[in-house]
């Protein structure tokens, strides 16, 4: 079934526009980047298994040189096993359960990141087309006035200079229309990369959101990727700990053996053997294991406080976004919409078009920056969730 939808979303992407949330579900159920992720867990579930196991016995055979007349002279078999002390399997399926943990937060983190990415890009491809969009209805809304001044007034030299600015204008609309073209192109481009799957036309609208709060967004991070993957890295490694302090605790060797002799009796004998820890190897390795884990939770100190940080420099970046939109929209636009009319109507009766240009090129000036503003802000909303764990 997940095949079949994937087949369909495909299918769909170089024919209909896919939303967002459709690009997203896509990338995330087949992305090679993700897959290596979840080939090293399934490869980790063997480690678990392993982990359990008993060492291999060693079957040993020996025999001597000496006459088969003398008693010493003997074919002997040997069963040899080796006996972990209590707990040590035991430690070593905890360091593997816990590296399977740290797996899974690390492909839980490298979703939330792919998805962020995806964000930022869609919204640059909004953003693109938008600034692309109201050129050409200024190149078109330029062209309609170039040929109302001309038909409404004599020619004369001011009044040619005028015709002339607007057409410089006019080629100048053409060149960014031509460069965004290829932005929009090259967006396209990035976007599949990051999906693993051509994307052609995407559908997304866009707007300004509610003004944002620092302590709400504060109290949002419990979820936050990176602090659970350091979290889990502690984890992991005070699972290292436990089981290096069980190294100072000697393994026992059983043996068994069976000895034949050609011309005399055979018999079996029995041994015991102990690693003795007497170089103080395990205790460096205890020494090294726990300066590693001290290392752990100073990153995940710091991660907390980057994360901290991040997230301050993404609400000012919402907010600054934010303002700017809204002064844009509530104070500027209106004021220039006035100035606009005025222009628009006095244009008809011969007045100076250098003023009219002015003005509307103003106007499409704080049009690109509200664009602008609205993008900036979800990009920086799009980081902030990433910061929040959230896979949407």
């Amino acid at each position: 079934m997940k095949i079949l939808l994937l087949f369909t979303l495909l299918l769909s992407s170089s024919v209909w526009a896919l939303t967002l949330e459709e690009v997203i579900s896509t990338s995330l159920a087949k992305n090679p980047s993700l897959e290596s992720i979840n080939a090293r867990i399934e490869a980790n579930k063997q480690s678990i298994k392993i982990a359990n196991k008993f060492a291999n016995p060693e079957l040993l055979l020996t025999k001597n040189t000496l006459d088969s007349s003398q008693s010493m002279s003997q074919t002997v078999l040997t069963l040899k096993q080796k006996v972990f002390y209590w707990g040590k399997r035991d430690a070593d399926e905890d360091v593997a359960l816990e590296n399977e943990k740290l797996l899974e937060e690390k492909l839980n983190a490298a979703k939330v990141s792919l998805v962020q990415k995806i964000k930022d890009e869609a919204y640059t491809i909004w953003e693109l087309k938008e600034l692309y969009d109201i050129t050409e209805q200024y190149i078109t809304l330029t062209k309609q006035n170039i040929k109302l001044y001309e038909a409404y007034t004599t020619t004369n030299s001011n009044q040619h200079m005028g015709v002339m600015k607007a057409e410089l204008s006019l080629s100048d609309l053409y060149i960014q229309k031509s460069l965004l073209s290829s932005k929009i192109t090259s967006a396209y481009a990035r976007l599949s990369y990051l999906t693993a799957f051509s994307v052609k036309n995407l559908d997304i609208a866009l707007s300004i959101g509610e003004k944002p709060q620092l302590k709400n967004l504060q109290n949002s991070l419990q979820n936050n990727p990176q602090l659970k993957v350091q979290s889990q890295t502690v984890q992991k490694q005070n699972a290292n700990v436990q089981k290096v302090a069980l190294s100072n605790y000697p393994d026992i060797n059983l043996l068994a053996g069976y000895a034949y002799r050609e011309n005399f009796d055979n018999y079996f004998n029995v041994g015991i053997g102990l690693s003795l820890p007497i170089y103080g190897t395990e205790d460096a390795k205890e020494v090294k294991e726990r300066a590693l884990l001290l290392s752990a939770s100073a990153q995940k100190s710091d991660t907390q406080n980057s994360v901290n940080s991040s997230l301050e420099t993404y609400y000012a970046q919402m907010l600054v976004s934010y303002d700017i939109y809204h002064i844009i929209q509530d104070d500027a636009l209106p004021q220039v919409a006035h100035m606009f009319e005025l222009s628009s109507a006095s244009i008809s009766i011969g007045s100076d078009l250098f003023k009219y240009i002015d003005v509307l090129f103003s106007k499409l000036d704080l049009e690109k920056k509200s664009i602008q503003a609205v993008a900036n802000y979800k990009r920086a909303q799009a980081h902030i969730s990433e910061l929040q764990g959230k896979l949407k």
